[in-house]
């Protein structure tokens, strides 16, 4: 696909010995730098965008798969979006015996992400953003920004700096605020697949062996196909690349599907620590990746188990919200969001045989003596109920 990125205005090149003036600096050019580049010039602001990539529509480093939420709230285009994705399968390791899950709503869908990064680009220089392809930031000194183009190094001077710039990021380095701590690696492939009758699924893999800390994906919508691997990068025994290329040979989803001798790759580091703390001072503020946005949140705190009580003692002692406000789980910060099923999602019918059956119902903790069960006569007939039966339906 050719680059159709409108080039940068005139107005974005320094004077001789001088610096450029902007009210925003926008560093990064993804989604989420666009989106903000966008609304800022609309509301009246003189924004420079700046990105490294000399085009949008190579060295994508982004899945592409959106989950419903971000489908919600940001309006992509819709020519730029494949088949809505309903059904899930979850695998364990082995690849036997998946669980398929059913959902009433579109969940995911596949964007072409060339399409929509070029045509976010469009939107924003027709909103007013000045647009400057291949320039690298190079840090911030007593207030000015240091940016590298394609003409030489130049200075710019602005109010605020949006840092959009991904996982790694410089401006919040040189802002003093908070840096991604917990990252992982992912690699994928996609390459254009035909229909083959399936409706469009969601595979997800969760075997440490393949994933180590994460999960592996095979998404057929019957236009692409994206095949992915993530994990800790010091987990994989054999590297990431030779970890994808053993799941890429057994992806489930794609037996029978022609592989096209080329295929496009992508790669990067995914935040997984939550939204940082420290994301916004006086002088600038970070979005996307660069502030903690990698992977959706989809799983809910789950809530604390109570202490065992005693029979004759009391209970513990339960602080007050305002005075001890609940700290965050460092598990919960540590470990990735999967994207778990959530309500609305139904176990479909051909799997309830591979579905374990649901733990029985926990009793609940009393500080009274339980009374003592009468005695009953010991007989010969007596028997156990059996707990057999068919399965309750499940909704997530």
């Amino acid at each position: 696909m050719s680059s159709v990125t409108p080039a940068p205005a005139p107005a974005a090149r320094p004077h001789p010995g001088g610096a450029i003036r902007t009210d925003v600096l926008v560093v990064g050019a993804g989604l989420a730098g666009l989106h903000v580049a966008t609304r800022l010039a609309r509301q009246g602001h003189d924004v420079l965008l700046v990105d490294r990539r000399t085009t949008l529509a190579g060295a994508i480093r982004t899945t592409g798969i959106f989950v419903r939420k971000t489908l919600d709230d940001f309006p992509l285009p819709e020519r730029h979006l494949g088949p809505p994705i309903r059904r899930m399968l979850l695998y364990p390791p082995g690849l036997s015996r998946p669980v398929a899950l059913v959902s009433d709503r579109d969940e995911f869908r596949v964007g072409d992400m060339a399409g929509l990064y070029e045509t976010s680009a469009a939107v924003a220089v027709e909103a007013g953003v000045r647009l400057a392809l291949g320039t690298r930031y190079a840090g911030r000194h007593e207030g000015t920004y240091h940016l590298i183009g394609r003409e030489g190094p130049f200075r710019v001077r602005a109010r605020y700096v949006v840092g959009a710039d991904g996982a790694r990021s410089s401006v919040a380095r040189d802002l003093g605020l908070d840096r991604n701590r917990h990252l992982l690696v992912g690699a994928e492939e996609v390459f254009p697949v035909a229909p083959d009758g399936e409706p469009p699924t969601f595979h997800c893999v969760l075997d440490p062996r393949v994933a180590p800390g994460y999960l592996a994906w095979a998404v057929n919508d019957g236009e692409h196909a994206h095949v992915g691997v993530a994990g800790y990068a010091d987990r994989f025994p054999d590297g990431l690349r030779r970890a994808m290329e053993r799941f890429s040979a057994h992806a489930p989803g794609l037996e029978g599907t022609r592989r096209p001798d080329t295929v496009e790759r992508r790669g990067g580091p995914i935040p997984v620590g939550g939204v940082l703390r420290r994301i916004g001072c006086a002088d600038g503020l970070l979005v996307g990746d660069a502030a903690g946005r990698g992977v959706p949140a989809h799983r809910r705190r789950p809530r604390p188990v109570p202490a065992p009580v005693r029979p004759g003692r009391p209970g513990p002692r339960r602080r007050p919200a305002h005075r001890h406000p609940a700290r965050p789980d460092p598990l919960q910060r540590r470990l990735p969001a999967l994207p778990l099923p959530r309500p609305g999602w139904r176990c479909a019918p051909a799997s309830r045989t591979s579905v374990p059956p649901p733990p029985p119902p926990r009793r609940s903790l009393s500080c009274a003596p339980r009374p003592a069960a009468p005695r009953r006569r010991a007989s010969s007939s007596a028997t156990v109920p059996s707990q057999a039966g068919p399965l309750p339906s499940r909704a997530w």
